[in-house]
Parts: C-alpha cells; structure tokens; sequence
C-alpha cells in the first residue's frame, strides 16, 4: 500500500511540474501571499475574485491556484498579524497576542522566521497525513455527529476563555460576549430576527472579518494614535535577523509539533474551521508552560504553535472536501464549487476517476510550499520596512486598506460602520486590560455551538443524557469537567495564598526592601 501510494505521489509530481500547472501554482501562491498582507483581505475575497476565471481553464491548472491562493493566503496573513496587529485572515487573531509584541520589541524578524518554519514543517506533516492516513481520518470524522462536535466545541470554548492574561473571570465575560455577538442575525430554525435591532443590514449576523480587523487593528490604532515614532526598531533586516535563537528554536519547536498534531485532528472534521484549531492550540501552549503568565508578552510559543496548526489543518481541510464532498470552512466551499463548475464531483471516487487532479494537488502542495519560502526570504525585507513608516503616515494608509477590503467581502458600507464600533470597543476593553481574544472565539464557535446542541437534542428526542452516554462526547465532557475545577482550585489557592498578608508600600530605590509581615487570623 505505502509503495503504491509512492508510485501515485510521483505521478503527482509528474503532473504539478507541467509548465502551465506549475505557472498556476507559482500564480495562485504569490497573489495569495500578496493578498494574505492587506488588512481586510484573505483568502475568502481572492478565490471569489479569481473563482471565474476558472470557467476557461482546465480543471488541474484551475485547483492548483485556487490551493496555491488559499496556502498562500494562510502566510501573508501570518506577517500583517505579526508586524502590523492586523489580521486579515481571523485564524491569525491568535498570532496577534504574542507576535505582535515581540515586533515591538524589535523580533519581528524572528516571528516571521519562526512562522516560516512552522508553516513549512506543519505543511509538510500535513501533506504526509493527506498520501498516507486519508482512509484512517474519513473513518474517524464519520464517527463525529452533532453530540460530539458540541462537546468538543464547548471545551475549545472554555480553554479558550482561560487562556488570556490576567483574571479568568474577565476571559469568560469576553467569551460570553463574543457569544453574543454570534447570536445576532437570523434564526436558522426559526427564521426570525435575533439581536438585530430593526437593521436589515444584520439578518446575516456580524461580519468575522469586520470584528477581528475592528478588535485587534483599529483598536491598536485608536490606542497608539498619538505615537509619531514608528512601531519597532528594526534597522535594516537581514537573512540572519530572522534565524531564531538554538533558545528560541529549543522553546518553538515543542510548540510547532503540538500544534500540528492540533491541526491535523481538527483538519480532518469537516465543519470545524481554521479558527478553533489556533486558538485550541494557543491554550495548549499554555496548559503547558511553566510561565503562563507570559503569554501576550511576546512569546515564541504562542506563534509557533498556533501557525503550525493553522498550515497543518489548511492541508487537512482537503481530506473531508475531496474525499467526502463536505467541506470544512467557506474557503474550501469555494474550492468545493469549482470543482463542480468543472464537472468534477467530490467523494469516495475521485481518487481513482480523476487521479491527476488528487496526486496533482497533493504534489502542488510541496512545491508551493516551498516557492512560499523562496518568495518569502527576499520580500520579508520589504515587509519589515513598514515597520519604519511613521504612524502618522501608517495609521491612514492601514484605515483605507481596512475599509477597502472591509467593503469589498459584501460590497456594504454597513461593514464598515461594523469595524469602527468594534474598534472603540476593542480600545475601551483594551484600555479596562480586558482581553477581546476570547471575544472572537465565542463569535466563531457560538453558532456552531447553538446549532450542533440543537441537533443533538433533536436527534435524541430531548435527552440531555445523549452527551455523557456516546463515549466520545462523554470524554470531551468530562475533559470540559476538569478544566472548570483546574480553573477553580487555582483561583481558590490563590486567594488563599494571599489571605492574612499584608504586603507594607514599596521603599525608594536605593532603601531597604519592603517586608512582609503575616497576620494571624486573630
């Protein structure tokens, strides 16, 4: 079976290294790449620009770029949430809280060389899982119904809310928030307006593009629109500035292969999306570190990681869509769609009615892998010259971007009146030292939530006992179970700690150190 799978992998190069299928390929990752940078832009808005241009061409050229824009996508995104505090593909809002901080500290060059590593190491895991495991993974996504998809949704959703810095309880309030948000728009069982306070413009729900580019780079903006300076010192970038550490590389490493095992898993349920699987693996990161306090400060882990999951499920993705015709975000619906609009139907069969396009597209991804680091080590000097503009020029130039690529997803002024509110929100919630993170976990997962538990209830007749008695919803449960009590007992020992400790003011430098004095309980 493995020498099999070899023998059709070469075929597969055989077809990505055609002239015209390789042009495509080279196409769809630079403009993807490009497009990845833009604040406001992504994936979702190239594929729908290029989708007719996919009418003409042939059906192998024709997938290789649409694969190539959506990979591609997934690292330009990666360096606006890194140098900018932009992210304009949500997955990436992750990537914001740690990288964003060590660009400021003058490490960007290093984010980005770290990202660059996950994403080839993340991708290439993937593409190994794609030749050799898509049989195994098609079983176990069949295993996943509405009761386990909601478990598993309600623990990414309170991992996520522990995961930010300072009180859980404000992680949680940010969640609930986020939840709200999510709820606004039209029922999908009912029918009926939720939350949308007469607007029209809100029967679809808030737009995930509007709020993450509002919370993370318009609030930034507001919050540092009186610098004139420029973001970071970065003086002039060279190859070895985004080498990291054998440190850095000792401390990232560990983080990128959790990650991809992160994004592996989720890669292959199909309705998931990118988003949950970043900011799965980000908790991780701090679940396992022994300075979660950290995280938000600049840590390397928190951008290893989370880029690694997202490139190793931007791969994965492909297995439910071609493998079982559902696909698991809106990217890959598009994808999905032009492999229809070219005649081809996804499932079971396409492996052996049309192997140049399956062996074709897995090929591609190795060698768009790699034209993504070759482009990427020359042009990683013209992005970190950004950095270098001032504020004063940068902050109007990043606002017309924004509401350029704000307006061009639904072609709606509304969706920029949405990214300025949440931005004021961002900066005040900000400023109160809340973390809008968690925010954009609850509005992603939210729905997601809401409508697999009602599934669940109404394939059960009800019974809310369905949850603990399918085993695989049992554990997610009980995992959600123990979280909640971890949570809690670090709550109480640390109010505990400090009970009957009075700390006396701290003395002028130079002075004796304070002490501390305990009282007893009298």
């Amino acid at each position: 079976m493995i020498g099999q799978s070899l023998h059709d992998l070469w075929f597969g190069f055989g077809v990505a290294f055609q002239g015209s299928n390789l042009m495509w390929s080279f196409f769809g990752v630079l403009v993807g790449n490009l497009i990845g940078v833009l604040p406001g832009m992504g994936a979702l808005q190239a594929i729908s620009i290029l989708l007719p241009l996919t009418y003409v061409m042939h059906p192998v050229p024709a997938i290789l770029m649409l694969a190539g824009i959506f990979y591609g996508s997934q690292y330009g995104g990666a360096i606006g949430a890194i140098l900018m505090n932009m992210p304009s593909h949500p997955p990436h809002a992750v990537t914001c809280l740690d990288g964003y901080p060590m660009t400021k500290q003058g490490k960007g060059g290093v984010a980005l060389g770290v990202t660059m590593i996950a994403s080839f190491l993340a991708a290439s895991v993937g593409i190994i899982v794609m030749i050799f495991a898509s049989p195994l993974l098609v079983q176990i996504a069949f295993k996943f119904g509405p009761t386990e998809i909601f478990s598993i949704m309600l623990l990414g959703l309170l991992a996520g809310s522990t995961m930010s810095r300072g009180s859980p309880l404000k992680g949680v309030a940010m969640t609930l928030f986020g939840l709200l948000c999510g709820v606004v728009g039209t029922d999908v069982n009912s029918g009926s307006f939720r939350f949308a306070f007469g607007l029209p413009e809100l029967s679809d729900g808030l737009e995930l593009v509007a709020i993450s580019m509002g919370l993370f780079g318009v609030a930034d903006f507001l919050l540092n629109v009186n610098r004139m300076k420029t973001i970071g010192d970065t003086g002039t970038l060279k190859l070895s500035d985004m080498r990291p550490s054998k440190e850095e590389l000792k401390r990232a490493f560990p983080a990128m292969i959790r990650g991809t095992i992160v994004g592996t898993v989720f890669g292959a349920m199909p309705g998931t999306g990118p988003t949950i699987t970043t900011f799965i693996a980000y908790a991780l990161e701090r679940k396992v570190s022994k300075t979660p306090n950290k995280f938000g400060t600049g840590m390397i882990e928190g951008v290893a990681g989370p880029e690694a999951s997202a490139h190793s499920k931007t791969q994965v993705d492909f297995i439910p869509t071609m493998s079982l015709g559902i696909p698991g975000d809106a990217v890959m619906a598009l994808i999905l769609g032009a492999l229809l609009i070219q005649g081809i139907q996804p499932g079971p069969q396409l492996i052996t009615e049309h192997p140049d396009i399956f062996w074709g597209l897995i090929a591609s991804f190795w060698i768009g892998n790699v034209i993504l680091v070759i482009l990427n080590v020359p042009l990683i000097g013209v992005w970190v010259k950004l950095l270098k503009v001032p504020y004063k020029y940068l902050f109007p130039a990043a606002m017309f971007f924004i509401a350029t690529g704000v307006y061009s997803t639904q072609n709606s002024l509304f969706q920029i009146w949405e990214v300025l509110v949440f931005g004021i929100v961002g900066a005040v919630l900000m400023t109160l030292e809340f973390s809008v993170a968690p925010i954009l976990l609850g509005f992603v997962l939210g729905p997601m939530v809401e409508e697999n538990f009602r599934r669940a209830l109404l394939l059960s007749r009800g019974d809310m006992s369905v949850f603990v008695t399918r085993p695989i919803s049992a554990t997610f449960i009980g995992l959600c179970a123990l979280l909640l009590l971890g949570v809690s007992y670090s709550a109480w020992r640390g109010r505990g700690g400090r009970k009957g400790v009075v700390e006396l003011p701290k003395t002028p430098e130079g002075a004796p150190p304070a002490e501390t004095v305990s009282i007893s309980g009298k």
